[in-house]
């Protein structure tokens, strides 16, 4: 009888003890997981702390972080997601992020994957919209096609 009774708590000891490791690691994980750099879902590369060059985008109720414009862009079109609305940017001249559609964009920067466009809020001379970086993205005229880095680089 004694050794039943020995067994069954030993059982319910060892029971309790597998949960409560369970659920620590759990809140291991799940703290380590809010402590992560936050990762371009197209490069898979971590985002620069200070934000410049970034991009964020919001789909089905889920902000996505991107370390270059250009990614934003090209994985958009790869999920097919509409940019419009959804997607700011991290501005150069003010540092904060703005709607994508309000920006003015430099060309020939140097930027995290050499896509070479860089956000600005205020307007300066050479600056294109929105619209016409999305336009060059999808045709490869950006800083990581050679010919367009030299004519670039040349003015």
């Amino acid at each position: 009888m004694k050794k039943h009774k020995f067994l069954f708590l030993l059982f319910h000891l060892l029971l309790l003890a597998a949960f409560s490791a369970c659920s620590s690691s759990t809140n291991a994980a799940s703290n380590a997981h809010e402590d992560d750099p936050k990762v371009c879902p197209k490069c898979h590369m971590p985002l620069q702390t200070s934000n410049l060059y970034s991009a964020k985008l919001i789909h089905e109720n889920k902000v996505h972080y991107f370390d270059d414009i250009g990614c934003m862009i090209l994985w958009t079109k790869e999920k097919d997601i509409l940019l419009k609305n959804n997607a700011q940017v991290f501005t150069r001249d003010t540092q904060k992020y703005i709607n994508a559609d309000k920006a003015q964009y430099k060309i020939n920067d140097t930027t995290p994957m050499m896509y070479g466009f860089s956000a600005y809020e205020t307007q300066e001379n050479d600056q294109i919209a929105f619209d016409e970086v999305i336009l060059r993205m999808l045709r490869g005229e950006n800083m990581t096609n050679p010919k367009i880095r030299k004519q670039l680089l040349k003015n």
